[in-house]
């Protein structure tokens, strides 16, 4: 009596590697390949001319994370994408956030073409959106020059001077990707059940209470969700600057990702670009866990 169930339980393992074992082999194929032939690349000095014959290529050990740690560029390009990260991150949820509130709220008409609007930026294409935020910033034609001068403020160079180029570029960021986190907040709101506000209500707690007692902890889960996956996008921003910008000016706008792309693709360092991937990715799984482990403490 006991061999039966025990040969079923087999065979409905067995079924379930089965059922498991293609996405076994794309993970393994996109993700656990790539990431180990970086980390191996990163111990090397693989350079163009090892792409033409990769018995050339030398193993160099940490050569490269000590270059890395010893290049002022590298630092540059980190503490650009920490202060966007930093200032685009919270901005972009923060604007998702209010935009969900706006076309959640029952006054509100035309939700779905609302939607649809702002929705656009995240569908439309980088390089036509940067054509048009490129006439934007002009610094003599631009509209929003135009505005300041309107209140008898001077003209700014946006992507031409070092101090303005990163917050022109942040801004940019923020409009074109907020609406995709825009809709999961919406999704996020009308999971909450509308007898808490009900009963808020009733207890006496106004707009403020309510949003700070029943709107907030009900939306913990997709705070969660919205701030990791944010985080790992604005950790990766590259099209942004090098579209822009370039880099430039003076390298203000040259993220961890651009200052990869122009190691590994402009000067040929691949070792040196994948010593830089290697970094990202535990810079990236350590904010992950970070903001998981606050999310645990908090509740979420």
């Amino acid at each position: 009596m006991t061999r039966r169930p025990a040969s079923l339980e087999r065979r409905k393992a067995r079924a379930a590697w089965w059922f498991l074992a293609p996405a076994i082999v794309l993970l393994a194929v996109f993700f656990v390949i790539p990431v180990g032939a970086g980390l191996l690349l990163s111990l090397t000095d693989f350079d163009v001319y090892a792409i033409g014959d990769p018995r050339t290529a030398r193993f160099t050990g940490l050569a490269n994370y000590r270059h890395l740690l010893q290049d002022p560029t590298f630092w540059q390009a980190a503490r650009n994408t920490l202060t966007f990260v930093l200032v685009g991150g919270p901005l972009s949820v923060a604007t998702s956030l209010a935009a969900a509130l706006l076309l959640n709220a029952k006054a509100v008409r035309l939700r779905g073409l609302f939607r649809t609007i702002y929705f656009a930026p995240v569908v439309t294409t980088l390089v036509s959106v940067a054509i048009v935020w490129r006439y934007l910033y002009h610094p003599k034609y631009g509209l929003l020059n135009w505005l300041l001068g309107a209140v008898g403020l001077g003209p700014i160079d946006w992507l031409g001077d070092p101090h303005w180029a990163m917050p022109a570029i942040v801004l940019l960021a923020v409009w074109k990707n907020f609406g995709y986190n825009m809709l999961i907040f919406v999704a996020g709101l009308q999971v909450i059940p509308q007898e808490l506000y009900e009963a808020a209500s009733l207890d006496g707690a106004g707009p403020v209470k309510r949003f700070r007692h029943v709107t907030l902890p009900g939306l913990a889960p997709t705070f969660l969700f919205i701030s990791v996956t944010t985080m790992i996008g604005f950790f990766q921003v590259f099209a942004e600057p090098y579209v822009m910008t370039q880099g430039g000016p003076l390298g203000a706008t040259r993220t961890l990702v651009l200052y990869m792309y122009e190691e590994g693709f402009r000067w040929w360092r691949m070792g040196v670009s994948s010593a830089v991937a290697v970094l990202l990715l535990l810079v990236t799984l350590a904010g992950t866990l970070v903001q998981m482990r606050l999310a645990r403490r908090s509740g979420a």
